[in-house]
């Protein structure tokens, strides 16, 4: 699962469960990424590689790899993907992704390379619409999940923290504590009405989850 996790959110376990038993996955990997180059803030990398953590420290099928985090520069799935496949090149892989990501994803860096590394698993909400045929994808590339936890948003997540609204049963407990302890997601001042999140940081991407030997794979994508 290679999302922002600013925060991790229910919406985002659910995804990664639910798919892992319909395709019969060894493990979903969620990979934070680094420095996504379609967003520009995003909080602190080690702060969102360790809420993964907590979030998902009960489900042995789930693991968290740092090393995304660690490999300079701007975060590409087609690099991601590379350094998989590269770690464990007999395995299955398998990239999920908010559905709502595939309207774009003709424009994501060398495309038809991405597409050629893994198949896409695209998550939809209740109520959200997509036509695989109006996207210029690859026959047999794409399968559309319905997930009606993905209601739940990390944007909404992070705005309730900054109005002082609660986010319990939106994010795993442990996680809404993390976030109370560091302070993550405070309003300020400088847009009033319009709470950002808090701290702010650039952050660095990396590469490849250390994993066990498996037939099938799944890294998430942006969710």
């Amino acid at each position: 699962m290679g999302g922002t996790f600013d925060p991790i959110h229910h919406g985002h376990l659910v995804a990664a469960s639910e798919v892992a038993h319909r395709f019969d996955l060894d493990e979903v990997v969620f990979v934070p990424t680094g420095q996504p180059y379609q967003k520009s803030r995003v909080s602190p990398a080690e702060h969102r590689y360790l809420m993964a953590v907590i979030a998902t420290a009960a489900n042995p099928r789930f693991t968290v790899s740092r090393v995304d985090i660690e490999r300079p520069g701007p975060t590409y799935t087609r690099d991601t993907l590379r350094d998989l496949r590269t770690a464990e090149p007999d395995a299955q892989w398998f990239f999920i992704t908010g559905a709502d990501a595939l309207n774009a994803i003709t424009g994501w860096k060398d495309v038809g390379e991405v597409f050629g590394m893994a198949h896409f698993i695209g998550v939809t909400r209740p109520g959200f619409e997509i036509d695989l045929a109006d996207i210029a994808l690859p026959d047999n590339s794409v399968t559309l999940i319905e997930i009606p936890a993905m209601a739940i948003s990390s944007t909404d997540c992070r705005q309730r923290v900054g109005r002082g609204a609660p986010v319990w049963y939106l994010v795993p407990d442990g996680v809404v504590q993390y976030i109370g302890k560091h302070g993550l997601y405070a309003p300020t001042s400088d847009h009033p009405g319009h709470p950002r999140t808090t701290p702010i940081a650039t952050v660095d991407h990396g590469g490849v989850p250390a994993g066990r030997e498996t037939t099938s794979r799944s890294i998430e994508g942006e969710l």
